[in-house]
């Protein structure tokens, strides 16, 4: 099964003016596409190729491939940032389901929104801000992650994803990585579909 590009879940500039579509033809449409090309070719004739994108990037990083890794832990992560935005997202409104446990694990959406502002201007260099159910606990929970790791591969089920490597918000921020964290929490956070994640439980994959 190779690696594939998803098709983006609304228009190119259904999101603006918080990431215009000039943003999605780079990230989208040559980054991500390049991870997916790149993984292919790097897979090709081994056991990964018929693994789903989970067991494969677990597998990877436990068999040590870390150039495979690299691809396939961008091909996942940006899948999930993809789907982790919305037009007219954002903001304090979402599920019921979400809201009590965010309330619960982590101190309301006013503490969710000041941990993934620190989380994600806080990574040094390239990664990732998410929030994640940890599999052993069951509880909420936000952490960074550096270049292409991903939560999946520590018994975390991600939730939600803000991709903070500069290619995500440099043509439209600049260097305000800040601002751009802000706009995104405020404006284009898909909680719905965070919540839907969080109805499902934990990802258990057999690598």
């Amino acid at each position: 099964m190779a690696f594939t590009l998803p098709e983006l879940p609304y228009a190119k500039d259904a999101l603006m003016p918080y990431m215009s579509a000039e943003t999605f033809e780079y990230h989208h449409g040559k980054h991500h596409l390049a991870y997916v090309n790149k993984a292919n070719e790097l897979a090709a004739g081994k056991k990964y190729e018929t693994m789903s994108l989970e067991q494969a990037a677990i597998a990877a990083k436990k068999d040590g491939e870390q150039k495979l890794f690299n691809q396939i832990g961008q091909i996942y992560n940006h899948n999930l940032f993809w789907v982790s935005m919305a037009p007219n997202g954002g903001g304090a409104k979402m599920p019921g389901n979400l809201e009590k446990k965010i309330r619960e694990d982590i101190g309301g959406y006013d503490a969710l929104r000041a941990a993934l502002l620190d989380k994600g201007t806080t990574q040094f260099g390239s990664g990732w801000a998410w929030l994640v159910l940890d599999n052993a606990s069951g509880k909420l929970e936000v952490v960074s992650t550096g270049n292409a790791e991903t939560p999946l591969t520590d018994n975390k089920t991600p939730l939600l994803t803000c991709d903070v490597w500069e290619h995500a918000y440099y043509i439209d921020y600049r260097n305000a990585r800040p601002k751009f964290l802000e706009a995104w929490i405020d404006h284009l956070a898909n909680w719905e579909h965070a919540a839907e994640l969080l109805d499902k439980g934990p990802i258990k994959v057999a690598a």
